[in-house]
Order: C-alpha cells, then structure tokens, then sequence
C-alpha cells in the first residue's frame, strides 16, 4: 500500500481521514440538539478542532451538539490525541523498510527516534498511563461535582469522564458552555485537570524514560532532561507571570482572594501550554498577558505526545544555539552534550515554518476581517500550536478565514516537517554537493 511504503505520509493521510469521518458523522441530525442538520463548515471546523485536538469552538458545545454528538467530538478527540500518531508511528517501524535520513528527519519530532525494539513497549505504556490517568481523573471530577455540586450521579460521571479525555489529550473541549469558569475557586476541579494536562504534554518518550529509570537525573536520556527543565522553567515563569500582570485586573484575578489567585494563574500557565481549558476570561486579559500567552503557545509542549506548539526541545536547542555563537563556542549543546547538526537544522527549520504559516494566516485573515489584530494573531497561534484558547472571536470570523485555522490546526498537530516533507513526492538527495561560500550574515 502507498501509506505502508511511505510511512512519513501514513501519519497526514490517517488525521485527515479522521477529520472527514468526523465531519460526516457531525453532520448526521442526531448530532445536534435539535435535531437539524449541521452546516458542513461548523461540522468541519469542530471535526478538525477535535482531531487536531485544539478545542477551538464556532458553536457552544454542551448547546449545540447532542449528546450523540459530544461523544462522537470524545471520540475524535480520543483518536485524535494518541491514537493515530502512535499507530501511524508503530506501522511505519514495522513495515519492515528502514527510514532514510530524509525520513527520520521528518518524523523526529514526533517519534522522538523509537526504534523497532520499542514497538511493544510503547504501546503497553500507551495503553496502561491513558487508561489510568483517564479513570482516576474521571472518578475525582465525578465524584466532586456528583457531591460538591448535586449533580446526579449519571451527569456528573459524564462531565467527568468528557473532561478527563479533554484534559489527557490536551484537547481543551469542555461540556461546559463556560469552559471551567464556573469552578474557579475549586482546586479539586482543577487540580486533576492541571496535572493530567502537565503530564501527556510531556510526552510518551519522557514517560517511558521515566518509566525505566525512575527519578535518577543521570541515567535520563538529554531528551528527557531538556523536556523536564524546560516544562518546570516555563509553567513557573508563566505562573509568576500570569499572578503579577493579573493580580489586580478587575476582569480576572482582581476580584479574588490570595488563594484563587494563585490557584488560577497556575491553571493559566498551564494551559497555554497546549490544553486550552479557561477558569478566566481570555478576553478579558491585559495585553502584556496576552504576549505571555503568544511565547507559551508557541513554544508549546513535549514532543512524541499530545501536545502541540514547535516543542519545549526545539525551543532550548535554538536557545543553546543562540547562546553558543553570542559565547563564541564551536558547538552547540547541554547537560554536557553537544547537538548534531541534523537537529540544529531540524529545530531551525520547525521554528522558521512554524512562525511563517502564523504570519501568512494573521496577514491573511487580517486582510479580510475587521477585528483586532492582535486578536487574530492570539487565534492563529492557538489555532496552529493546537491549544484552543480564543479571546471570543471565533465565531465571529467569515468561512474562509475559518478553513485557514483548519489548516492551522492540521499541520500544527501533524507537524510542520512532517507536511512538508509529505508533499514534497519527489524528491531525492543530491549525489554531489556545491562549493562552499559563506555570505555575510547579521
């Protein structure tokens, strides 16, 4: 089959399959509350969302969609979130063909270089901490809304179990028209959901090292260590953040005693991230908030999981990149280990596509829309780092704006290298190389 013998285009063929199976069944009249049928651009665009697992949303979910159709977006989420990416990557390890430069270049990011020893293992640990971390998260937000809240006992454990999937997947849907908002004040709300969402955005290679090595720092591969650091840097520098620039807005933190404060801006420095829950109005944050959320979105969360973003990993490879020529040492690197050149390259070439389809979809739908800019920027790097907070605008963007934050959401969950590298069918390496000439640069 085309997909087996090229395994680097199994992975964008599968999520979008996905999207279309999603749209079909979205645009079903039992998918809808009253029973009409769904216009295909709103079925689309929450098909996309779901899969791309972004959370973005033109219609109020828990109002709009039936419960047939909450859980047709669960399962697309479900799917979405680690199935086909580990399935897509399990299938091209077991095809039984090796990966070419070219190839694992492309996939790097997401496979975190598994060999095919690790096929059974990385399923098991898939399928076991999806399994447990989904159940326990949903028995404890059951249980507090069955109990805190008086909800009965069938409709707390769906809440539960509906923000469970959300919050492992990092997908950012909720079955509440107000996201978490409505349970800002309750650690026992968002405290499952803050953990599950730390833990996937880490990554399945992070927790398999973990796994196997426990807590002993030198016997971690440097991919582990440079996710860990960077993840504890950036929920902590967004938390402090977050708490300074909001603690008396008036619209969010202001109102709220010391506790809620802290609570919540650790929430919305998690969330960033890739999750997209909101205890707070986004639109309701000051500008400097926003920038804050611009970098976390951007950079995102662990590769080879749920998270989207260019990756905590490609993000301090360029750092340590920048440093080292600003320190004028001859290679790049941390934790007493050097880059290869490949992944120079690799993160250089993420972060420069990456930021490119962001400017070209802000120009774009700038160009067509009367809103905000920096509003529609907030919304592309949601959009494109899949993480599903918008200050409000969705809705209220033209259709073709919203196809541009479908392809935002696409190659933003697929991967940036791995689209590229998909449509480019033909090409080859070179048998010879050019004389070298270095330009001035800077």
């Amino acid at each position: 089959m085309f997909a087996v013998r090229d395994p680097i285009r199994l992975i964008p063929v599968l999520f979008l399959g996905l999207i279309l199976v999603g749209t079909v069944v979205l645009s079903l009249p039992i998918a809808t509350t009253d029973g009409s049928t769904a216009p295909l651009l709103t079925a689309f665009f929450t098909s996309t969302s779901a899969v791309a697992v972004t959370g973005l949303i033109v219609v109020d979910t828990p109002v709009f969609w039936s419960p047939f159709g909450q859980a047709t977006i669960m399962v697309l989420f479900q799917i979405g979130g680690f199935g086909i990416m580990t399935a897509a990557t399990l299938l091209g390890l077991m095809a039984g063909r090796g990966f070419g430069l070219r190839d694992r270049m492309a996939t790097q990011v997401e496979r975190n270089r598994l060999d095919t020893g690790d096929a059974a293992s990385v399923l098991k640990l898939v399928f076991a901490i999806t399994i447990a971390v989904e159940a326990i998260v949903a028995v404890v937000l059951a249980l507090r809304f069955a109990l805190r809240y008086g909800m009965p006992f069938g409709e707390a454990a769906w809440h539960g179990l509906f923000h469970s999937i959300s919050a492992f997947n990092n997908a950012g849907f909720s079955s509440f028209s107000d996201s978490v908002m409505g349970f800002q004040n309750d650690p026992m709300i968002l405290g499952p959901i803050m953990l599950s969402v730390i833990l996937t955005a880490l990554g399945f290679p992070v927790m398999q090292d973990i796994r196997r090595h426990h807590l002993r720092w030198r016997r971690w591969s440097l991919h582990t260590k440079i996710t860990v650091t960077g993840t504890v840097a950036l929920l902590v520098s967004g938390f402090l953040a977050i708490l300074a620039m909001e603690w008396n807005n008036p619209a969010t933190l202001g109102p709220m005693g010391v506790g809620a404060k802290v609570l919540n801006a650790a929430f919305h420095s998690v969330m960033p991230r890739t999750a997209g829950f909101n205890s707070l109005d986004v639109g309701g944050l000051h500008d400097e908030t926003l920038m804050t959320n611009f970098f976390l979105m951007f950079v995102g969360g662990g590769s080879a999981g749920t998270a989207g973003g260019i990756k905590v990993t490609t993000f301090l490879v360029l750092f340590a990149i920048v440093l080292s020529e600003v320190l004028g040492r001859r290679d790049a690197g941390l934790f007493q280990r050097r880059f290869g050149r490949a992944v120079e390259r690799q993160a250089l070439s993420v972060t420069v596509l990456a930021a490119s389809l962001i400017f070209v979809a802000t120009s774009y739908i700038a160009s067509i829309s009367p809103l905000p800019l920096d509003d529609i920027l907030f919304e592309c790097i949601s959009a494109f780092s899949t993480v599903g907070l918008s200050t409000g605008i969705t809705g209220d963007l033209p259709p073709t704006a919203l196809l541009v934050l479908c392809v935002l959401m696409f190659v933003g969950r697929v991967g940036t290298i791995t689209v590229a590298t998909a449509l480019a069918l033909g090409g080859r390496e070179r048998p010879y190389r050019y004389p070298e000439e270095n330009p001035i640069v800077g």
